[in-house]
């Protein structure tokens, strides 16, 4: 199985933890097509962790807790697919799962039988109360294996939170996604501390192996299992967009059946899901010498640099087909200037000789500009916020 763009869909974790049941999960796939969600490019409704009994049956089978899950997972499965949608499930590949509950471990084949036999398409993977004796790539190769000859075409998530140097053997383990985060949590510094971590990373992303950021947490307003502070509508855009600009998977966090209209409006922003879609997937850049803690590496003697807000943050990215996309994201509690925003069109492999302009286009505001005397001038940027444009060569 190969995945050629990061996945996309919904977890139940961030809201509802252990509240999960038949029910919900039914009537969220139903809420995919009634809102418009399957249509702008989620598939996988994916139920995890708490969601089997504590204990297997007599052939060492995991056993879907029957209060929560009276039909059955394969009757789930059936009607998510009747949908036009897929299927996932969680597991972890130690002794216990993070709540507790069977793990998969020296069960891998077993349990990746039965995910097969219940067609499931999508599988999380995490790492609590695993075994120290054994290193932690081969614990994930063992699900790995297991599910290659399983029978079916299973997504796998590998979710060891970067642990054990993730990054150095995750492509050997043939995972489709990993965790390079800790786990997020509804609150803006959550959200900025995971887009600090992640900056080094994106070597080791690419097609067939995303990082993954986390779940989003956009329209949880401080509600539910991971509900902290909340946040802001504009700080939801700005995480949405920069985990869009990251490449990292577009799994919903949030309750879908209440979704707020401005939540609604980001999800399904077919713009900037088109940025993360991009089939080229190529490795974003960073641009005009500003870096991530940028107080760090402050020059108080050269003009560039004074007054520049801390962790303000400009990257581009190549697309398919020759546009551009390119990211300004504000992290900082001050406003970044135009001055410090000034994008050169060499710095994104334009020299001034091919006689071309830029023509960038604001995916949230629709907003136009052009390049002008060698600059592509953008408009200050608020705190928290961010501006995505993708950007067209032209004569």
């Amino acid at each position: 199985m190969i995945v050629n763009k990061p996945p996309m869909g919904w977890n139940s974790w961030n809201t509802f933890a252990k509240d999960i049941n038949e029910e919900l999960i039914l009537k969220t796939a139903d809420v995919f097509i009634e809102s418009g969600l399957k249509d702008a490019g989620y598939e996988y409704v994916v139920i995890d962790d708490i969601w089997a009994l504590k204990e297997r049956d007599e052939k060492g089978r995991l056993v879907p807790d029957p209060e929560k899950f009276p039909h059955g997972m394969k009757y789930i499965a059936d009607y998510i697919h009747s949908k036009g949608l897929k299927f996932g499930m969680y597991s972890c590949a130690g002794y216990y799962t993070c709540a507790g509950y069977p793990g998969s471990f020296d069960y891998e084949w077993i349990d990746a039988a039965t995910f097969a036999e219940w067609e499931i398409d999508f599988l999380k993977y995490d790492f609590c109360f695993h075994p120290t004796c054994i290193n932690a790539d081969v614990l994930y190769k063992r699900m790995a294996l297991a599910l290659a000859n399983c029978g079916r075409d299973i997504l796998f998530s590998a979710c060891s939170w970067g642990a054990e140097n993730t990054r150095h053997w995750i492509k050997e383990t043939g995972a489709h996604m990993w965790r390079s985060t800790q786990d997020i949590f509804d609150s803006w510094e959550s959200i900025k501390t995971l887009a600090l971590k992640e900056a080094p990373l994106q070597e080791y992303n690419g097609r067939g192996c995303f990082n993954d950021m986390d779940m989003l947490v956009v329209g949880m307003y401080g509600k539910g299992n991971v509900g902290l502070t909340g946040c802001t509508d504009v700080e939801y855009r700005t995480h949405f967009s920069l985990w869009a600009m990251l490449n990292s998977p577009l799994m919903i966090g949030c309750d879908i059946r209440n979704m707020s209209d401005a939540a609604k409006a980001i999800l399904t922003n077919k713009e900037v899901i088109a940025i993360n879609q991009d089939p080229l997937c190529a490795q974003p850049f960073y641009i005009n010498n500003t870096k991530w803690e940028i107080n760090t590496e402050r020059k108080p003697e050269d003009p560039f640099y004074k007054n520049l807000p801390d962790e303000v943050l400009l990257m581009a990215k190549y697309l398919d087909g020759g546009d551009i996309a390119l990211g300004i994201f504000n992290f900082s509690d001050g406003k970044a200037s135009r001055w410090h925003q000034a994008v050169l069109p060499d710095l994104l492999g334009l020299p001034a000789i091919s006689g071309k302009v830029l023509e960038a286009t604001e995916l949230w505001s629709g907003e136009t500009i052009r390049s002008r005397c060698g600059v592509l001038d953008i408009p200050d940027t608020e705190p928290h916020d961010c501006k995505l444009y993708r950007v067209k060569v032209v004569g």
